[in-house]
């Protein structure tokens, strides 16, 4: 298993069956970057255009159609002192006769102290002063190429993945997404220094990040991404309306409770009903990321 350190060249606003950036053998780690959703590297400079660039993609030998990838996230780290947000609520999250209450849409900047441990509002100046939050680097896109040959928008998401900005895909979590394409094509960006449940203004806080991430070829074939951390499983649901998120997501909970952990519907629906946990990932793109959580401390021991 080797570790290979890439140095970007080309970006894609795209996730799909585009040119592979990088062969990598099963179980193999990458060392690389992504850019801020503007474009810009760690240095500030706009390497390429707006709209989520995405480093990659990765071909992995050994990923068939019909299978499944796992992508386990090494190290994602912020790797410059500045990150920017929105300092609006979002429309679409407020009551719409509330909505003149707001003020103008702008844009909010905040600093990274040196140890990248805590953000501090820079600007605008608010009623709330000096703010200084600690940080929970998480990554808000990445993906897949889809199925049927397609390159979709990392504006939205779906059943590859994509700009799911769910909170929970930090470092040390393990991702699986199903592969449509031979060679999965992974590929990730929009690192988020900070990012409350459902970027409901739009933007974490936004930066470039120096990532490493382990990707392995997965047993068996799943629909809809799934991950895991070292206290719960996840499954994620990617749709509009919320309600077809839900939908996702929970049907794809029971498929692995069924097939991984031997519990029959009647078993998943007694244990889900009562232990289930939901987050809201993205409540702002065109399609909003629903994830059902359940604490692995109720799993049956015959797990995978």
């Amino acid at each position: 298993m080797a570790v290979h350190r890439f140095q970007p060249q080309k970006y894609y606003t795209t996730i799909g069956a585009h040119e592979p950036c990088l062969h990598i053998a099963n179980g193999d780690t990458v060392v690389t970057s992504t850019v801020d959703t503007d474009g810009c590297d760690a240095s500030g400079t706009k390497v390429t255009k707006a709209g989520n660039p995405q480093t990659g993609p990765f071909y992995v030998e050994g990923a068939k159609r019909g299978g499944s990838i796992a992508v386990r996230f090494d190290q994602l780290r912020p790797n410059r002192r500045l990150g920017f947000s929105l300092a609006t609520i979002a429309p679409n999250v407020l009551d719409p006769g509330f909505v003149k209450e707001m003020p103008p849409v702008e844009r909010a900047a905040w600093g990274i102290d040196e140890q990248g441990t805590f953000a501090t509002l820079l600007s605008p100046a608010t009623a709330l002063g000096t703010i200084r939050l600690p940080l929970s680097p998480m990554v808000g896109c990445f993906g897949v190429a889809p199925d049927g040959g397609q390159a979709i928008s990392t504006d939205t998401s779906g059943s590859y993945g994509g700009n799911m900005d769910y909170r929970g895909f930090r470092q040390g979590v393990t991702v699986y997404l199903p592969v449509y394409e031979e060679g999965a094509l992974f590929s990730l960006g929009d690192g988020h220094a900070l990012q409350g449940e459902g970027e409901i203004s739009g933007m974490g806080i936004e930066i470039s990040f120096d990532v490493s991430f382990t990707i392995r070829v997965a047993a068996g074939s799943i629909r809809w991404p799934r991950a895991e951390n070292d206290e719960a499983i996840l499954c994620v649901g990617n749709a509009r309306p919320l309600d077809q998120a839900v939908q996702h997501c929970t049907t794809e909970m029971v498929r692995w409770l069924r097939d991984d952990y031997r519990l029959d519907a009647s078993a998943a629906s007694i244990l889900l009903g009562q232990c289930v946990q939901y987050e809201i990932g993205n409540f702002f793109d065109p399609a909003y990321t629903v994830v059902c959580k359940l604490a692995k401390k109720y799993l049956p021991s015959v797990g995978a």
